[in-house]
């Protein structure tokens, strides 16, 4: 389990992040056309694993357009920005920014990628809800980078996770 704050209060959640060097684990999540999508339809691509709690957040809104502003200078990489928000939330959030190089993916139907990524919050505001963190995975399915946010209002560290593309 690992340990964060919201709002300096301390809150936990259901594990940690997958190991630099390991597999990343397979997930089912839902696509803003309500299509299921699995890990494997994005092999040979390099992934931004970019996920928070919710896109109705400024923070949360923020990461997605940073991200998206960056993947336009990607090269055989997908930023999918995941949470538990309905995917017509995140279709409305994205077409109303003109966001178009990101990927909306939804752990709403099973929660399951919450569980075997280990980011649920177990506690707190945002109980049941995904911590942030940025995962990169590397074109052969490899987790080559995560950060766990430490305070949940804060940014990830943008410059860190493209660093790790390169």
């Amino acid at each position: 389990m690992a340990t964060v704050t919201l709002g300096g209060d301390t809150v936990h959640t259901s594990g940690t992040l997958p190991n630099v060097g390991s597999k990343a684990p397979d997930f089912k999540l839902t696509a803003t056309d309500l299509s299921s999508k699995s890990l494997n339809d994005y092999a040979g691509h390099k992934l931004v694993l970019n996920v928070f709690p919710s896109v109705d957040t400024g923070t949360c809104a923020q990461s997605i357009r940073e991200f998206n502003k960056e993947a336009s200078n990607l090269d055989h990489t997908k930023v999918l920005c995941i949470s538990k928000d309905l995917p017509f939330a995140m279709a409305r959030f994205c077409g109303a920014e003109g966001l178009d190089n990101v990927v909306s993916l939804s752990d709403f139907r099973t929660g399951d990628f919450g569980k075997s990524y280990g980011l649920d919050f177990t506690n707190g505001a945002f109980e049941a809800l995904l911590s942030r963190c940025v995962i990169v995975v590397d074109s052969q399915g490899t987790v080559i980078y995560t950060e766990q946010v430490p305070e949940i209002a804060d940014e990830p560290n943008y410059k860190a996770a493209l660093e790790a593309l390169k």
